[in-house]
C-alpha cells in the first residue's frame, strides 16, 4: 500500500489519505469551529461584508474571522510528517502554520468555468518538488461543496513532449469542455472531497483551485505547506 501510494503521488502529484485522522477529533475540531463561527457572526448569517466579495475572496475573509487555538498541533502530526517525508524522499525544513479554508454555503451554481488555477510556490528547478501541501477535511465535504480542486500530473506537463504549461492554462482559460479536454491530455481534475479525518497530500507543483460551494454547508478544510526545498 504505502509502494502504491508513493508511485501514485509520484505520478499524479497527489495521495489521498483516507481516514486518517480520528472522526472524532475532526467531529471535536467541527464544533469549535460552529461556536465560533456562531460568535463572530452573532447568529446573523454571513454579513455583507463577506457576502459582498468575489467568490472565491469569501473564502480568505470568512477564514479571516476563526482563530482556533491547538489547531496546528491537531492536524500537523509527527505522524503526518513522517508520510511527507516518505513521499518527499527527505524531511521538511519548514512547515507553515495550518490555515483555515471556511466557504460559505450557497455561492452559486457548481462549475469548473472561471476558476482560478495556480500554483503557490514556483519550482526551480521545474522538475524539483518544492513541498507538499496538505489539505485537511474537518468536515464531511461534499462532491459540490466547495472543495479544492488539483489537475493530477500537471506537475509534469513541461516535460512531456505533447503538451506545456502554456497550453495548458490556455485550455484552462477558454476550453468549454474542460473535463474532456482535459482527459485528452492525461489530465484529470481531483475534487477534494470526503470524510472528516481524510487527509490530501499535493506536490507543489500541481494547479489547484477553490471551487465553488453549491451547498447548504459551509465548507470546512484546513491546509498547511510543508516545504522541502528552500
Amino acid at each position: 500500500m504505502k509502494t502504491a501510494q508513493a508511485d501514485c503521488f509520484a505520478d499524479q502529484g497527489y495521495v489521498r489519505l483516507e481516514g486518517f485522522h480520528p472522526r472524532k477529533r475532526m467531529m471535536a475540531v467541527r464544533q469549535k469551529l460552529l461556536d465560533e463561527l456562531k460568535r463572530v457572526l452573532e447568529g446573523k448569517g454571513m454579513p455583507a461584508s463577506v457576502r459582498g466579495l468575489p467568490v472565491f475572496q469569501q473564502i480568505g475573509k470568512l477564514s479571516s474571522l476563526v482563530r482556533l487555538p491547538g489547531l496546528h498541533e491537531s492536524l500537523v502530526t509527527r505522524e503526518l510528517l513522517a508520510e511527507v517525508t516518505r513521499l518527499a524522499g527527505r524531511a521538511p525544513n519548514l512547515v507553515q502554520d495550518v490555515e483555515l479554508l471556511l466557504s460559505p454555503p450557497r455561492q452559486g451554481d457548481w462549475t469548473l468555468q472561471g476558476l482560478s488555477w495556480h500554483v503557490d510556490v514556483a519550482a526551480k528547478p521545474p522538475g524539483r518538488l518544492p513541498g507538499i501541501q496538505a489539505f485537511f477535511l474537518l468536515d464531511d465535504v461534499a462532491s459540490g461543496g466547495g472543495g479544492t480542486l488539483a489537475l493530477a500530473g500537471s506537475h509534469r506537463v513541461d516535460m512531456r513532449p505533447d503538451v506545456s504549461s502554456s497550453r495548458l492554462r490556455r485550455i484552462l482559460r477558454t476550453a468549454e469542455d474542460l473535463e474532456r479536454q482535459l482527459d485528452d491530455l492525461g489530465i484529470g481534475i481531483v475534487e477534494m472531497s470526503g470524510r472528516a479525518g481524510d487527509v490530501f497530500l499535493m506536490d507543489m507543483r500541481l494547479l489547484h483551485t477553490p471551487s465553488i460551494n453549491s451547498t447548504q454547508q459551509v465548507r470546512m478544510m484546513a491546509t498547511s505547506r510543508c516545504f522541502v526545498d528552500t
